[in-house]
């Protein structure tokens, strides 16, 4: 996906959690920030964007976000046991409606043949509800396997919001 296409996707989102007076909260643990900065490039994005972290390391995981130490020993940092606790964790600590959660590996380095590069997991929750998880394995470089990540969770909030409006 283009960095416009990207642009107006993450537009798309604004508009939608604007319209149904919502508010985001993002924990990005692959993706560095990259879906923060999209929607936050936008003017008007404070009225959506609640807050964002990026908990890269797992000490990170625990202290920011309360993500069980022995669920990410037991199941890894990219798994989906994961990443539904990171979601839960980010509305637990913020004030936000929605979540999107996302971990992954992308490379180029860091890969096994049962975690292989590429591979990502993303979670959307809204608050009291379900989380809808989601394994995908994209492929190309770093920066590639960043931005299909990011496009892949803005749709899945849009999907997921479209069933639970």
């Amino acid at each position: 996906m283009t960095g416009d296409a990207l642009e107006e996707l993450a537009r798309q989102v604004l508009e939608r959690c604007r319209a149904a007076g919502v508010r985001l909260v993002l924990a990005e643990a692959c993706t560095g920030g990259l879906l923060c900065a999209r929607l936050t490039d936008i003017p008007g994005a404070s009225a959506v964007v609640e807050r964002g972290f990026v908990p890269y390391s797992h000490e990170s995981k625990v202290e920011q976000l309360g993500v069980p130490l022995a669920l990410l020993q037991a199941h890894g940092s990219v798994s989906a046991e994961a990443v539904e606790a990171l979601a839960r964790g980010a509305l637990e600590h913020s004030r936000a409606d929605w979540a999107i959660a996302e971990t992954g590996i992308a490379g180029p380095g860091g890969g096994t043949p049962q975690k292989p590069v590429g591979l990502a997991f993303i979670a959307v929750l809204r608050r009291g509800g379900t989380a809808a998880v989601e394994r995908q394995v994209f492929t190309g470089d770093r920066r590639q396997v960043r931005h299909a990540m990011a496009e892949r969770a803005l749709t899945l909030l849009l999907e997921k919001m479209s069933v639970e409006s």
